[in-house]
């Protein structure tokens, strides 16, 4: 067991989602934004490996309109050594790294200009780990999509769709329960259909669930994972009191956060903490869970 946080460290000044506008787009300006992205990506790594967090989500925005038309330049090549740096650095340290598409990539959409613009931004993601030279347990997470006011019809789009994509996508994409539309349920359904792995997010289902409890449910999606994909992976968070059902906590709940890794006894998963605050409640999950005997793996155990 693994825990992290996804694509910000606060604790650090730098940030590797640096962009610009499109209209002010240049090659120039593409290659010096992208050496900064990579370098706060690296310093991000660092402070990780400090602090015993495994687990981070990689920004989507580490290269500014990567899969815009615009973007005709060579980055792959300028910064091929960078990541096979950055690649090193996370195998030797026995990270886990995925990433996470924005809300705009609707495999499912009835429009095919949105639909194919999904798959270049996947083709993105996925070229991304495999510069850093991951193994298949890297994943990018993708929410099913739409409804498009026929559930049913939108799922079996998502599912010939799915069919589609080029095989770096298809080896390395995982599906995700959200908090209005589709369900943990209905994501095995697909499942059955495609082979495709599911990552639980524990509060989308409480929000968003048929009624199946935690106990229930998480076993099966635990089994849609293979060995080549590793260990499950889980979003985890809390409601933010007074706002709307769905919205992430500012800081971890540590009493919550604990008796839910008692409630996915015994399985094992990399636990990415979807809140506010990032590395600070990161930090304060692994206290929380110390004694654990899942956390990082007797091989990485201090004394082992």
């Amino acid at each position: 067991m693994k825990i992290g946080y996804p694509c910000i460290n606060r604790s650090l000044s730098c940030r590797s989602s640096r962009t610009f506008r499109l209209a002010s787009y240049s090659e120039k300006r593409l290659y010096e934004t992208v050496q900064e992205n990579l370098q706060c990506l690296t310093e991000i790594l660092h402070y990780n490996l400090d602090h015993r967090i495994f687990f981070f989500r990689i920004t989507s925005d580490l290269i500014p309109f990567a899969s815009h038309p615009v973007c005709r330049a060579d980055w792959q090549s300028r910064f091929a050594d960078n990541f096979t740096a950055l690649g090193t650095f996370i195998r030797i340290n026995q990270m886990r790294i995925s990433m996470h598409p924005d809300q705009f990539i609707l495999l499912n959409a009835t429009d095919p200009d949105i639909v194919e613009r999904s798959k270049k931004e996947l083709e993105y993601h996925a070229e991304i780990l495999d510069l850093l030279g991951l193994d298949l347990t890297a994943k990018i997470q993708l929410h099913v999509g739409g409804v498009y006011n026929d559930k049913r019809a939108s799922m079996e789009r998502f599912i010939d769709q799915y069919a589609t994509l080029d095989e770096p996508v298809l080896r390395r994409l995982v599906i995700e329960n959200d908090d209005s539309r589709y369900t943990a349920n209905d994501c095995l359904q697909i499942h059955d259909k495609t082979g495709i792995p599911i990552l639980f997010d524990n509060l989308h289902h409480r929000v968003n669930s048929g009624g199946e409890e935690l106990k229930e449910i998480f076993p099966a999606v635990a089994a849609t994972w293979e060995l080549h994909d590793g260990i499950p992976m889980v979003d985890y968070s809390t409601q933010e009191p007074g706002a709307r059902p769905g919205k992430h906590a500012e800081t971890i709940d540590i009493s919550d956060f604990f008796a839910f890794t008692q409630d996915i006894l015994p399985f094992d998963s990399d636990i990415m903490l979807e809140i506010k605050d990032k590395e600070k409640s990161a930090i304060a999950a692994l206290t929380a869970v110390k004694d654990d005997d899942r956390l990082f793996g007797k091989k990485m155990r201090p004394g082992n």
